[in-house]
């Protein structure tokens, strides 16, 4: 017995020495990066970290940068990307270390980093132990995570503040609940920078080949400005810098009927009050427009998030809704009883892909608009292979007018 405390003893020290050895090493490799930018928010990070990095590289600096959201992917200081790989394909915030230690190679001015993070201890640990940012991002505060977070978004707000650096500088659109954010900042010594959308023209938006909202530019903006980056340098690395996949699109389908279908991908915004400005900023582009259809997608593990997407269906003012994946009797009961327009029930959890579109199409006559809303995983991703077998239309997406905004 004896025996087996001592191997136990000695394994533990060996652990925790292999422990304090590369922890030190991960903040050598951290010192090596003088700017480290972490940014976190309910939508838009992996956007902002895109939009950060392209306008940092165009001032000159040597840029590392690595989002999570739609497609995990390290980007490297020529603009040139990879997929982050992940063992078991699961995310977690320990692979930071890897990418810092990656990051550290390039000898980089600058490292620009999505927060991965959802619970509020993890948030903690991501910044004072992982990144130990220097520039911190708090996009906003939606409604979202709120069984991590919540309950309530003042919650929201204090659970995202515990990334911003102390004794540091953090830069935010929110303005809803600026007041707490003010302070948390203050609790830590942090200079909070609230930056105002409309300072972002809509002639520096067209300089965009896709679709971005003004908020995120002017945050990568400030972080820019404070790097010494003038604007219009900062701007061109910006609109040079690629896009995230999980971009927000509108694609142009020939429908088997001979009609052109303006189809909006709007699954990324899988809150109400994003999903509601997408939209919104869509039809006001004229990059969609009425007849609108609006489909969603409902998953058994997001059944409040159905609801809550069913909710806004009048404000939306769809001629159509289209239920699908499971359970969609959790979007259908979300919807107000006053809308006057048309629910289809295409749902199911084994439903055929190719009847799915099918059933869809042979509803919208004519040329139409169709938004795909809610949670893109199961049918909602079938959906999208499936469109993407129609015949493009004659207008190519980029040929829609540059937007005012509307990515996520």
């Amino acid at each position: 017995m004896v025996f087996l405390y001592s191997v136990f003893l000695v394994c533990s020290l060996g652990l925790l020495v292999a422990g304090i050895i590369e922890q030190r090493r991960h903040f050598a490799n951290l010192t090596q990066i003088p700017t480290r930018v972490l940014v976190n928010g309910i939508r838009g990070k992996s956007s902002i970290t895109r939009l950060c990095a392209g306008a940092l590289r165009g001032g000159g600096l040597v840029t590392v940068a690595k989002t999570t959201g739609t497609a995990a992917r390290f980007i490297h200081p020529d603009a040139t990307e990879e997929p982050v790989y992940r063992k078991f394909g699961i995310a977690n915030v320990v692979e930071q270390i890897g990418i810092v230690r990656r990051a550290a190679g390039y000898q980089p001015q600058a490292l620009v980093m999505e927060c991965m993070a959802v619970m509020p201890a993890l948030q903690e640990v991501n910044q004072t132990k992982l990144i130990r940012s220097t520039i911190g991002v708090l996009c906003n505060v939606r409604e979202d995570h709120l069984a991590e977070m919540g309950p309530t978004l003042d919650d929201v707000a204090r659970s995202l503040s515990r990334s911003m650096p102390v004794g540091g500088v953090c830069v935010t659109a929110e303005r809803d609940r600026l007041p707490i954010l003010r302070e948390e900042a203050a609790a830590r010594d942090c200079e909070l920078i609230a930056v105002d959308p409309e300072s972002v023209t809509n002639e520096e938006l067209r300089g965009f080949n896709w679709y971005t909202f003004k908020e995120n530019v002017a945050i990568a903006l400030a972080v820019a400005e404070l790097l010494g980056v003038d604007r219009r340098t900062a701007l061109q690395g910006m609109w040079d810098a690629p896009p995230d996949p999980g971009v927000l699109s509108v694609q142009k389908y020939r429908t088997p009927r001979g009609g052109q279908l303006n189809f909006a991908n709007v699954f990324a915004a899988n809150d109400p009050e994003s999903t509601l400005m997408n939209v919104g900023q869509l039809l006001s582009l004229g990059a969609i427009d009425r007849p609108l259809h609006v489909v969603i997608n409902c998953r058994p593990d997001r059944v409040e998030r159905n609801g809550q997407m069913g909710a806004i269906v009048p404000d939306l003012d769809p001629q159509t809704v289209f239920l699908i994946g499971h359970p969609t009797k959790s979007a259908r009961e979300g919807i107000p009883g006053h809308w006057a327009g048309r629910v289809v029930d295409l749902g199911g959890d084994h439903r055929d892909p190719d009847g799915l579109l099918d059933a869809l199409l042979a509803e919208i006559d004519g040329d139409a608009s169709l938004v795909a809303i809610g949670n893109i995983h199961g049918q909602g991703e079938h959906l999208l292979e499936r469109l993407e077998r129609l015949p493009a239309a004659d207008a190519s997406p980029t040929e829609t007018e540059p937007p005012t905004g509307a990515s996520l």
